[in-house]
């Protein structure tokens, strides 16, 4: 078993620096070019928050191989030696809490502040916003704490009277107790011996608690609308390709047309820059903001829907040809996806909602995965955690470009500011806890025993004032809800060629 224990933390590190430079490489290839060279701190953030992201993720794969490290022990202390799991949970998602409240609104507000301003003064004005937070998060979290801070336990109270020590000991399923008396028998208990065990929770698990709440909120929202969106944006995206290839007149006249457009945008977000340099950034200024970034990424769309429609260079045929290739890679992609996230949707509904469950699902598929080869099911473990990270991001996008209150901020190859990169980060650390909460739930039965069983299922179904959310299935219910009227709404509307809400689009 100690060998195996090595392996594992050898698997660890490996993982977690291959995690690290594969969200280096991202961060190279997605940053903006205003951005090269500078912004060396919110980079740093960028990368710290995507790696704690995806090692948590892989974390509840980690728990459960930890687990049967001593299922099969052969010595006394085998457990011993494996990893404190219990507290790298903690460690990490405290961790997690400080990034999302603390660190990333930071480095966002620094980021945004007036370029004009000295650094000193971005500083300034960045630590008094976090350090107003970070006093009203400290002073919430302390009086929630101390007034319910607390979780009840259900438990059956039994006895049993005493008899003098036997020669020989006559225990059956009809004598299951010493001395006759029943009570020591839960299943045959009344009803009356339920009494409610009342204990204070650890500040760090409270902590947790509370985020994975607030996660659980936009999880349950972004992750319902992405598990549809995100396959079905993908099959619908090759419904809409480019069938042929435009002539160069057409090609002349939709460039012009969006050059026009492109001139009239910048007059507009010059217009509004004004009016933010003077102090008037009331909630028309909001509004038109949200309207000029909808309407730019609109244009961006069209304009490489130009350059898919007329490629240009000597190697024209090449690029059609890969265009194609790229629509084929969606259509698959997209099939691949709705398969997992019907199988998602089925699995919330079979094994979670319906009560007892009718079966155990996917984790079933998971153990025969693991009778098949050791690390199989731990994999498609992991997938099924990753694809719902990618759902919420595909949900954020999808909404953020249809809802007032919600801001765009979107990721684009050799085109994204650090501010969205934040963004996104954020939200991917906040929705991570809640997914990991979730994927211990989902997969109660495959990854039983396990310190996140302990973490996310005994403590945080039980913490007082909470525990009614999990009882009665709220966010899972929202999730489906979701879930089904965004597959309604693709299914009406999905085919259909976007169009912007307002002037910027190609002519018809």
């Amino acid at each position: 078993m100690g060998d195996f224990n090595l392996a594992l933390v050898i698997v660890a590190i490996v993982v977690c620096v291959i995690v690290f430079l594969f969200n280096v490489y991202l961060l190279v290839n997605y940053q903006h070019p205003d951005d090269a060279n500078q912004a060396y701190f919110p980079k740093f953030v960028v990368v710290l928050g995507l790696s704690v992201a995806a090692i948590s993720i892989l974390m509840l794969p980690a728990d459960v191989a930890n687990r049967q490290a001593c299922r099969h022990a052969i010595y006394n202390g085998a457990c011993n030696l494996t990893l404190p799991m219990k507290d790298l949970w903690l460690a990490i998602y405290i961790l997690d809490a400080v990034l999302v409240f603390f660190v990333i609104p930071f480095a966002m507000f620094y980021y945004e502040g007036d370029q004009d301003k000295s650094v000193g003064k971005r500083i300034k004005s960045a630590l008094i916003w976090v350090v107003t937070t970070a006093i009203v998060c400290a002073l919430v979290l302390g009086i929630l704490y101390g007034l319910i801070g607390e979780v009840d336990f259900t438990v059956r109270h039994l006895s049993s009277t005493t008899t003098s020590f036997p020669n020989s000991w006559d225990f059956s399923s009809g004598q299951p107790c010493i001395g006759g008396s029943h009570q020591c028998s839960a299943y045959s208990a009344n009803a009356a011996s339920e009494k409610t065990w009342t204990m204070r929770t650890t500040f760090p698990e409270y902590v947790v608690a509370l985020a994975t709440i607030v996660g659980s909120v936009l999880f349950s929202i972004f992750g319902g609308v992405g598990i549809a969106c995100l396959p079905l944006g993908l099959i619908f995206s090759f419904i809409r390709r480019p069938k042929a290839v435009i002539t160069r007149s057409q090609y002349i006249k939709e460039a012009t047309e969006l050059g026009k457009k492109a001139r009239e945008l910048k007059k507009a977000a010059d217009a509004l820059h004004q009016e933010e340099r003077s102090g008037s950034k009331g909630r028309k200024w909001r509004k038109n903001v949200k309207a000029v970034e909808k309407e730019l990424l609109q244009l961006e769309e069209d304009v490489k829907l130009l350059e898919e429609m007329y490629p240009q260079g000597e190697k024209a045929e090449t690029s059609w040809a890969l265009t194609v290739l790229g629509y084929l890679a969606k259509l698959v992609l997209g099939i691949l996806g709705l398969i997992v996230s019907v199988a998602w949707v089925a699995h919330i509904v079979i094994y979670l909602l319906i009560d007892p469950p009718l079966s155990a699902f996917l984790n079933e598929v998971f153990i025969k995965l693991d009778d098949i080869w050791g690390l199989l099911g731990t994999a498609a473990f992991a997938f099924f955690c990753f694809y719902l990270l990618l759902a919420v991001v595909a949900g954020a996008m999808m909404l953020g470009l249809r809802l007032v209150f919600i801001t765009i901020h979107p990721m684009k190859w050799g085109g994204t500011l650090m501010n969205s990169f934040l963004f996104n980060v954020g939200l991917i650390l906040l929705c991570s806890i809640s997914v990991i909460q979730f994927c211990s739930t989902a997969f109660a039965y495959y990854a039983q025993a396990t310190a996140a069983q302990e973490i996310f299922g005994h403590t945080l179904q039980s913490l007082r004032g909470i525990k009614y959310l999990y009882k009665y299935n709220v966010f899972q219910i929202a999730f489906i809800v979701l879930a089904g009227l965004t597959f309604v709404y693709y299914a009406a509307f999905g085919w259909r060629r976007k169009k912007p809400s307002g002037r910027f689009q190609l002519s018809s």
